[in-house]
């Protein structure tokens, strides 16, 4: 769950740093309480053996509202909701689930991983084939990346 949590967090403080306007000290703060209120969150809501049990709770979503988790960390750095709106897409779905997390942009935008480990007892997950171009786009700043496209990147 650490790595999972970790990787959602440095995501979300990746696209808050992207958008600009917010120090470093303020970043490290606001993943430190995104982390933390994850961890707290999925306490009892953590699967491995049946990693989709639980997955529609542990979603983070920004549709028209802001999600309360993000909100929360947020807060704990003085941003409002307003501010968050500005900086960060206006449709974002973020799953966290055991052994992968991923990420879509917009209602119809491509669903691109960011994490993805092997499952317990020899299941194998897919191989991450066109992680590269996904990663550029998303650097390039596209609004949603291309179809069937994988990213991994790991955290500190």
């Amino acid at each position: 769950m650490r790595t999972e949590i970790s990787t959602a967090a440095a995501f979300v403080t990746r696209l808050l740093r992207a958008a600009g306007g917010i120090d470093e000290e303020q970043l490290r703060c606001f993943r430190e309480c995104l982390q933390e209120a994850l961890r707290e969150h999925y306490k009892h809501h953590w699967f491995p053996l049946a990693p989709s049990k639980g997955s529609g709770y542990r979603c983070i979503r920004i549709n028209h509202q802001m999600d309360p988790l993000i909100g929360k960390a947020a807060g704990m750095i003085g941003l409002s909701h307003e501010s968050l709106f500005q900086l960060l897409p206006s449709e974002l779905t973020l799953w966290v689930d055991p052994f992968e997390v991923s990420y879509r942009i917009g209602e119809d935008g491509s669903i691109c991983v960011l994490y993805e480990s092997p499952q317990p007892g020899g299941k194998t997950t897919k191989p991450l084939e066109s992680r590269t171009s996904c990663k550029e786009e998303w650097r390039i700043g596209r609004a949603s990346p291309s179809k069937n496209c994988n990213v991994m990147t790991v955290s500190s």
